[in-house]
């Protein structure tokens, strides 16, 4: 059986493209010659399977008051059922947490990231080997948000504590035993200052494509 890759995070991960002119299809989803998931999936190869499980406005455990069933917690247990035996979790949570809505600061936003690696680690979805998690911390909020007209229900606060998220996120891996990487070098656009850019997806996929045979089992 082929290594085993589930993606779970939001819009970055589901692919969302801010500026149409950035995506080859002019729409408002990178394709799968441009999304991050799609391209470690050819990085690493026929011997891997990449599942994409990317939803807009995701959260990792914080409840959204306008929309349902947005925080991941609620939804792992099945979620991470239907694509077992998993060989490698990839989280990419964070962004949306910031939200002024949900009032969590920085480092309530790392206890929802422990919470929700806890529970996967409890799952029975890792066959053989010990449960394998990833936490990859997102690049953080460009100013551009603030004026965007996205910025206005996001609220204020944002762009600092997303800022502030690697430090609380690195020291959360090591809490819960969980591998860590850091995208702050991948490219957010300038539209509305928080989604990957063709480039950004390209520039994380490297990243991934690196470090990921490394730590599978």
């Amino acid at each position: 059986m082929k290594k085993h890759i589930l993606c779970l995070g939001d819009s970055n991960t589901h692919g969302y493209c801010a500026d149409p002119a950035d995506c080859a299809d002019g729409g408002i989803r990178f394709n799968e010659d441009e999304r991050w998931t799609c391209l470690l999936q050819k990085a690493l190869g026929p011997g891997f399977l990449v599942a994409e499980e990317g939803l807009s406005g995701r959260t990792t455990v914080f409840p959204d008051p306008l929309h349902e069933t947005m925080d991941a917690l609620t939804v792992l247990y099945s979620l991470l059922k239907s694509h077992e035996v998993i060989d490698l979790l990839i989280i990419m949570l964070g962004t949306n947490d910031t939200k002024e809505r949900l009032g969590a600061n920085a480092s309530c936003i790392a206890i929802g990231m422990e919470r929700l690696v806890r529970k996967a680690q409890s799952v029975d979805c890792w066959g053989a080997h010990a449960p394998n998690i990833l936490i990859v911390c997102p690049p953080p909020i460009r100013p551009e948000m603030e004026a965007a007209e996205c910025g206005a229900p996001m609220g204020k606060g944002c762009l600092e504590k997303s800022r502030e998220l690697p430090k609380y996120y690195k020291k959360t891996a090591e809490l819960v035993g969980a591998h860590y990487l850091d995208a702050k070098d991948c490219e957010f656009n300038q539209v509305d200052g928080m989604h990957l850019t063709r480039k950004g997806h390209a520039q994380l996929a490297e990243l991934l494509a690196q470090a990921v045979p490394g730590l599978l089992p």
